[in-house]
This record gives C-alpha cells, sequence and structure tokens, in this order.
C-alpha cells in the first residue's frame, strides 16, 4: 500500500478473506476495519462442504485472535495489531451496523449495499478519515466508486500486472544459440552433456530450470545460474520427441518438455498451462500410469480439479465419492480413452485400467486435510483456484510425492478471480527459481484441424 502522511482506513469486503484469510496484516501501518456485516457473512459460510468453509474459518480465528481479550469499546476503536518481534502496527476494528442519520443512498437489499451505505454514513461523521473499501468484487467497486468511496482491488498476492510477462518456461531463439555466448566449456558425465557457458548480453533474462531452444535443433536446460554463467544440460532433440509414457508419444518439443519434466523424479513440481486440447491431461496421465503401473516410482494418483460449484454440489449427489466426482472428471475420463483408442475395445480398456492402476478421484475439501506419501497429485483447473488455496494443497505433498498442476488462464470460471490473481499465476511466479520445479506452456491445439481454426479465429 501506498505511504501517507497519516494512516488509512481499510475496509475488507468478505471475498478478500475468502482469497487471502491472512489479508489483514498486509497493510502494515494502516487500519483495517471489517463490517458487521462482513463477519455474519462469514459466519454463514464458515460451514459446508464448498471450498471456501475452510478459509471462512481461518480468517475468523485470525480476527478472534487479533481482537483477543480487547472491550467492545477497544474493537469499535481499533486494536493493535501484533507484528512479532517488531511489535504493534496498524489496528484492526469491527465496524457496527448502526442505523444512519441520514436516509441511504443504497437499498439495503443486499449487503454489498449495506456496507456502501456504512462507509458513506462513516465518511460523513469522519469527513478527516481516509477510507478505502478493498473488495475482489469489481462491481462493489465501481457502485462505491460511484457513492464517492475510494476502492481498490486486494493485490498483495499478485505479483504479475501482466500475464505477457509470465515465463512460458522457455526461450525460443532464432538462429543458432552458440551464435550468442562466449567462453563455452563441455564435459560428458554418466552419458550426459553439459556446457558451462558465459553470457554476452544477446540472451533473454532466464530462470532455473528453464529451457533454450534454437533453430538448429539445440535443446538445453538450465541448471545453474551463477552471474553470467549459465550451467547447461544438453538436451538432444530425437531423444526427446522419441519419449514415451503409456504408448503415448508428443506431437511437438513443447510436448516433449513436458513429458521428459513428467517423468524425471527429481522433478517434484511440474506446472502445465496452455490453450484446450495441447495436450496438459493427457501427457500427465500418460506419465502418471507410466510412473505406478510400470516403474513403480509412485503408490497411487490421486486426480482433483476445481471446478466452480463442485464442492457445494457433491454431497447433494448418491453414490460414493468416486460416482459423485465423476461428472467432473468426464476430462480424465476422456483422456484415458484418448490413450486406448487404438485398442480392440476402447471401454473394455479404460474400465481395466480403472480397476487396475490406483487411480482415486477425490474433492479439493478431501486433499486439504492430508498429506500424501509416495503419490502423484494430479491437480486440474488450477487456475480457479486462489494463491491461498494453492498454497493450501501444494503443502499436503510428503515424501515421495509429485504434484503436476494443469490449468488455463484464458478460462477461469471462478468470481472475483483473473488471470493476474488466480493461483496459477502466483504458482508460476513464485516457482520460477525452485530447483526441483518445472513450468511449460504448451502450445498449439492438437484437437482437430476444426478446434485449432476455432481457437485461433473465434
Amino acid at each position: 500500500m501506498d505511504d501517507h502522511a497519516k494512516p488509512i482506513l481499510y475496509v475488507l469486503d468478505t471475498n478478500v478473506l475468502i482469497h487471502d484469510p491472512n489479508a489483514l496484516l498486509n497493510f502494515q501501518e494502516h487500519q483495517v476495519a471489517i463490517p458487521m456485516t462482513v463477519l455474519e457473512e462469514l459466519d454463514r459460510l464458515k460451514t459446508g462442504k464448498h471450498s471456501t468453509a475452510a478459509e471462512c474459518r481461518q480468517a475468523i480465528r485470525l480476527i478472534d485472535r487479533t481482537l483477543g481479550e480487547a472491550t467492545p469499546e477497544q474493537v469499535e476503536n481499533g486494536v493493535p495489531i501484533q507484528r512479532g518481534k517488531s511489535g504493534p502496527r496498524g489496528s484492526l476494528s469491527i465496524l457496527m451496523n448502526r442505523p444512519s442519520a441520514q436516509q441511504s443512498p443504497l437499498p439495503e437489499t443486499i449487503n454489498d449495499n449495506r456496507i456502501i451505505n456504512q462507509l458513506l454514513d462513516l465518511s460523513q461523521r469522519q469527513p478527516e478519515r481516509d477510507v478505502v473499501l478493498v473488495s475482489k468484487d469489481i462491481n462493489m467497486r465501481l457502485k462505491a466508486r460511484a457513492c464517492g468511496i475510494a476502492a481498490e482491488d486486494y493485490q498483495t498476492d499478485q505479483l504479475v500486472d501482466d500475464i505477457s510477462l509470465l515465463s512460458r518456461g522457455y526461450h525460443t531463439l532464432s538462429g543458432s544459440f552458440w551464435e550468442r555466448v562466449g567462453k563455452v566449456e563441455t564435459r560428458q558425465e554418466l552419458g550426459r552433456t553439459w556446457h558451462r557457458v558465459r553470457l554476452t548480453g544477446n540472451l533473454p533474462a532466464v530462470n532455473l530450470n528453464e529451457f533454450i531452444l534454437d533453430e538448429q535443433g539445440f535443446v538445453g536446460w538450465i541448471k545453474h545460474i551463477d552471474g553470467d554463467e549459465l550451467l547447461i544440460l544438453d538436451l538432444y532433440q530425437d531423444k526427446l520427441l522419441g519419449l514415451e509414457a503409456w504408448g503415448l508419444q508428443p506431437r511437438d518439443i513443447y510436448q516433449a518438455l513436458a513429458l521428459y519434466a513428467l517423468l524425471d523424479p527429481d522433478i517434484h513440481l511440474v506446472n502445465l498451462s496452455g490453450a484446450a486440447g495441447s495436450g496438459k491431461t493427457i501427457l500427465a496421465l500418460a506419465a502418471a500410469i507410466e510412473q505406478t503401473m510400470v516403474s513403480k516410482r509412485y503408490r497411487r494418483i490421486i486426480v482433483t480439479r476445481s471446478v466452480q460449484g463442485l464442492d457445494e454440489d457433491i454431497g447433494f449427489l448418491p453414490g460414493t465419492e468416486a460416482e459423485k466426482m465423476e461428472p467432473w472428471l468426464g476430462a480424465i475420463t476422456d483422456n484415458l480413452e484418448a490413450l486406448h483408442m487404438e485398442d480392440e475395445s476402447t471401454p473394455g480398456s479404460v474400465d481395466y485400467l480403472l480397476q487396475r492402476v490406483p487411480l482415486q478421484f477425490k474433492s479439493l475439501n478431501y486433499i486439504r486435510g492430508r498429506s500424501f506419501q509416495q503419490s502423484l497429485l494430479l491437480i486440474d483447473e488450477c487456475q480457479n483456484l486462489t494463491p491461498h488455496q494453492m498454497k493450501t494443497i501444494i503443502t499436503r505433498a510428503g515424501s515421495g510425492t509429485k504434484v503436476v498442476c494443469l490449468g488455463n488462464l484464458a478460462q477461469i470460471d471462478t468470481p472475483y478471480l483473473s488471470a493476474t490473481s488466480s493461483g496459477l499465476t502466483y504458482l508460476t511466479e513464485r516457482f520460477k527459481d525452485f530447483a526441483h520445479g518445472v513450468h511449460i506452456t504448451l502450445q498449439g491445439v492438437p484437437r482437430s484441424v476444426l478446434a485449432e481454426y476455432a481457437e485461433a479465429n473465434m
């Protein structure tokens, strides 16, 4: 937040605390207020099977811990926020619902209007105070500004302003890579070729575990960065394109890089993004089955996906958890069928595979409270997760577990999330220098000529 001569009163909307339950700690020396209406909404949402219940409970616990034993008067005026050894900084207060002396400009039939009316009344009673509404709801921000209340988005966990700046996981160079570097030292070790090269300023800014591709067929993997020196593992393009997992071979070099990372036991996090039909799910499934059925690297595959409304609706469906999840996991079974399209009986092969492969479909609520050992955790539709939800899930990974995150930033279905605030964007940026993580943005729409044309022209 910007520095001001006097502290600002930031009023948090419910969706901010759901997006980040620790949000009230992120306003430095400023004052933070939570309307009573927001507390009531958190209380209403804290129970049930929906995916936001856990965030609501966590936010309520932090509010309770921050207010402590404060008196009602102190709670209304502001309780100092303790910040570890640095002591208190900023304050937290609760805005009480009080009838306004003047007629409310907005009809109080919805909670958003109640909060805006409350802030208008507060601004009129304390004109010397700077009040800012913080909300992830763009429509609420527009209504607040129309009424004369300053409003802004919560952007503390937004690491990039433009997703075009987000790493793709590789750099494609025109001409030859070797023409762009100075000193080169090459060595052979255990059948691998390593190059230590000195940068000459002709290369883009690179991160750990990114790939370099040139027009001459060179493919290098950046394994260490030391100032202007790179240690690069030479990955031969022909070998990459000849990779195979459960009968599946990559269609292009980008799918080959993704499959290479999925099969590498030293890579614990693989983050695949790309347009619909670019091969994210089928690559991940093929690699997962290969490593559970053939190499026995993992004991089981756990598949989950974020779908708006899933956690609210799943409890009302009949059957086992796997049967409840089936309507939302059609993409997984579709890809299993694609892997066995050449079989004499595709449905029979898929049924046989589902009986033999330790493949479990789980809801996100199940993932939250567990720790998984020697498992491959496949999370689909990650673009619909908040940064906090992404952290909650990935921290469930135990010893010997690999996490594969799949998503498409162009298909966000969750309210209050955008491409820049999505957990998938947050994950990509936060892990760009993780020694055991790889991010690949897949290219093209290999589904069909029709799909490719539609992607480009509609």
